[in-house]
């Protein structure tokens, strides 16, 4: 096949990303097709997850990841390479209920007996559930709420709980909140001094079969299409991007 943009032999680009970026990726890798004639095949999980996949032989191009930890473990390991890794967007999390009076501005509610079911990511596999229990620690309702938790194997697991009622409420990644806006409901933004700082990166992987056309992408991703996209979504884009 031939490529858009100057009559390129096209190439096909693997990734794996983090489920609350899934979205967004989508977008931006239509977008990116449309300019390279690329095509991208996207794999969304968990971010510990997808690590394990990727270190048991997963053949992905690029890893976007929702935290710095796994991106930097595989540089070390020399699975990544050197130089490309980078912060593409810093995340935020939002505790929603499909229920329109339910969660109040200051989150109050995780201290009542309003709600049954609370929703969070796996923190162990997930960044977004790690923020979620260091928000219910930092409110001291975290070994209290342990009953009442239903856990999802990643944000969008997590989002679905919520959105179909099997959980009264739960913490979600923002951008959810603001590309599903039709769902309604009440929502608190968690202060991000609640958590630690959700930084998201991405790195090329060592076995990339078309480490070039990949290149390509990360570059499309630190330009102004792409950051006003992520803007617009409620990510936060590093200044030194």
């Amino acid at each position: 096949m031939l490529g858009g943009s100057g009559g390129i032999w096209a190439a096909e680009i693997r990734v794996g990303v983090a489920a609350n970026f899934s979205a967004v990726l989508k977008i931006l890798a239509e977008r990116f097709e449309q300019q390279s004639g690329h095509r991208m095949l996207l794999s969304s999980g968990s971010t510990g997850k997808l690590y394990a996949q990727i270190k048991h032989g997963a053949p992905f191009d690029l890893f976007f990841a929702a935290d710095v930890e796994r991106p930097l473990r595989l540089e070390n390991e020399k699975e990544g390479v050197p130089g490309s890794r980078f912060t593409y967007a810093i995340g935020r999390i939002v505790l929603w209920s499909r229920k329109p009076d339910l969660v109040d501005e200051t989150g109050s509610v995780l201290k009542g007996t309003a709600f049954r079911k609370l929703a969070i990511a796996n923190p162990l596999t997930a960044p977004y559930g790690l923020a979620a229990k260091q928000t219910l620690q930092r409110l001291s309702v975290w070994q209290a709420l342990q009953s009442k938790l239903v856990s999802g194997e990643n944000i969008a697991q997590t989002y679905q709980f919520v959105a179909s009622g099997n959980a009264d409420l739960g913490f979600i990644a923002l951008p959810q909140l603001l590309s599903k806006s039709s769902m309604g409901g009440s929502a608190w933004e968690v202060p991000t001094d609640f958590y630690q700082p959700i930084e998201q990166q991405a790195i090329l992987l060592r076995k990339s079969r078309q480490p070039t056309a990949a290149k390509e992408f990360l570059a499309f991703v630190k330009g102004r299409e792409a950051r006003e996209i992520l803007n617009r979504f409620g990510y936060s884009v590093p200044v030194d991007q």
